[in-house]
């Protein structure tokens, strides 16, 4: 099946949204809600729930058994956002999140996924291969240390608590979160302590 585009694609879209409007699933109105909720999230938010788990024993247990309540503890509150679960990346086992139909992804809370994240090379290789993809990428992780792939899916988003790295004890919350990149929140960045520098107060 050919690709939609132009004229072709709004009018497409058009129509399903008036049979959906017919239907009383969703309107413009509610249309334009989600969107604008999906434009207002940011990696920094997921950046700031990590750095607070670091420093948080009682944050970090909340975070990895409700992620949105731990969300909404950051001032992030999105009622019909369907659950948001967080896997903990430890000296035994590297979590590394694909979408393998798609590319869902918990945009209320980080915005929009990378575009490599969407890309049908990831999301095969990621599954086949994901310690070779990361070793491409820089991120060597250790032979002893297991890589489990899980996959996000419509009705269940994930995010990545990465490893606090060695050398950011004394940290701020905000120096902490200053190093956590997106691609760690979905488990393509290692947080490697080499690559780190301490960002100014």
């Amino acid at each position: 099946m050919s690709l939609l585009t132009g004229r072709d694609r709004d009018s497409v879209l058009a129509r399903v949204l008036a049979k959906l409007e017919a239907q009383g699933i969703l309107n413009e109105a509610l249309l334009q809600e989600r969107m604008a909720v999906a434009d207002s999230g940011t990696p920094r938010n997921g950046a700031l729930m990590v750095a607070r788990a670091w420093l948080d024993e009682d944050y970090k247990a909340l975070l990895l058994r409700d992620g949105r309540a731990a969300a909404e503890a950051i001032g992030v509150h999105v009622p019909w956002a369907p659950p948001l679960g967080v896997l903990e990346n430890t000296d035994h086992v590297h979590y590394l999140l694909v979408c393998t139909l798609c590319s869902c992804y918990p945009r209320w809370l980080l915005g929009y996924p990378r575009d490599w994240y969407k890309s049908s090379t990831y999301r095969a290789r990621a599954v086949r291969e994901p310690r070779a993809l990361l070793a491409e990428w820089g991120q060597r992780i250790a032979d002893s240390t297991v890589v489990r792939v899980v996959d996000s899916t419509a009705d269940y988003r994930w995010m990545v608590l990465p490893q606090r790295p060695a050398g950011t004890d004394g940290w701020t919350l905000e120096q902490l979160a200053d190093i956590v990149t997106a691609d760690a929140l979905v488990g393509a960045d290692a947080l490697h302590e080499a690559a780190l520098r301490k960002p100014s107060a």
